[in-house]
């Protein structure tokens, strides 16, 4: 038998933690003294004192290492246990590479003191032919399905001159998920309808817009900077915003040489 301090020193464990342990039933002592209240431990304790201290590394509470302990000898249990830890781990790691991302990108504005104002003019886009797509997508940065679907149903499509790319958001408010977008693109010719594919003129549009040079991470920037000129100005928003992608991944490797226009139909 082991006295606490020596189980302690032996498992790595204080003493304080031991006893907390002891408190909600994770691991009991083999023996107290009812006189002295002494604890005391078989050394075999020392394998489940590593038990926990492995699954307390991977992040488990103590309630569910409880649970897991119980479930220690069936295989199945276990791994099904590990399994739900690893996908939770690994949507806190994509989650935490996205705000260093996040963090990153705002430190390298303050390095370059980047103006993040952005210049808004009123344009009509004139009358146009072109090669659409409707679809309701997972999320937002899902829009690639749409142009997968476009290239893949029609592989002689000739662009226009200018071509205009462009992804059209519908839902009246911000969505998590279920996102309904259309892309279109400017062709040249007459084509008829695929299965997702429709070809139409699409109707002259007047249009607050502006031009963001770079990544994507500026987007949320560039649409309040429109939204504010578009009330300061006087006019109405007056159909779903839009973007036309000028330069994209298609076009350039470097996030850093996009050229996109974000487009606000006004009245």
């Amino acid at each position: 038998m082991l006295k606490i301090g020596e189980f302690s020193k032996l498992s790595r464990v204080s003493i304080r933690m031991l006893r907390h342990y002891d408190d909600i039933g994770l691991l009991k002592p083999a023996e107290t003294d009812d006189l002295t209240g002494y604890r005391y431990y078989r050394e075999e304790q020392l394998y489940a004192i590593g038990r926990i201290t492995s699954l307390k590394d991977m992040g488990f509470a103590l309630a569910d290492i409880i649970k897991i302990l119980d479930s220690y000898d069936d295989k199945d249990k276990m791994d099904a246990f590990l399994s739900e830890r690893q996908k939770e781990l690994t949507k806190l790691s994509r989650d935490t590479e996205y705000k260093l991302m996040l963090l990153e990108t705002a430190r390298s504005r303050l390095r370059k003191e980047q103006n993040m104002s952005f210049d808004v003019t009123v344009k009509t886009i004139p009358e146009r032919y072109a090669a659409t797509v409707r679809m309701v997508v997972p999320h937002y940065e899902d829009e690639g399905l749409l142009w997968g679907t476009m290239m893949s149903e029609c592989k002689n499509l000739v662009p226009a001159d200018p071509c205009l790319a462009v992804a059209e958001f519908l839902d009246p408010e911000f969505k998590e998920e279920n996102v309904e977008i259309v892309a279109w693109m400017t062709v040249s010719g007459s084509y008829s309808d695929t299965e997702h594919v429709e070809f139409k003129t699409l109707p002259e549009v007047k249009v607050a817009s502006c031009i963001i040079k770079g990544s994507y991470d500026q987007m949320g920037e560039a649409y309040a900077s429109v939204a504010s000129w578009i009330t300061a100005n006087g006019y109405k928003m007056n159909g779903p915003m839009f973007n036309i992608y000028h330069v994209g991944p298609v076009q350039a490797k470097d996030p850093a040489d996009y050229v996109t226009e974000a487009c606000f139909p006004i009245a």
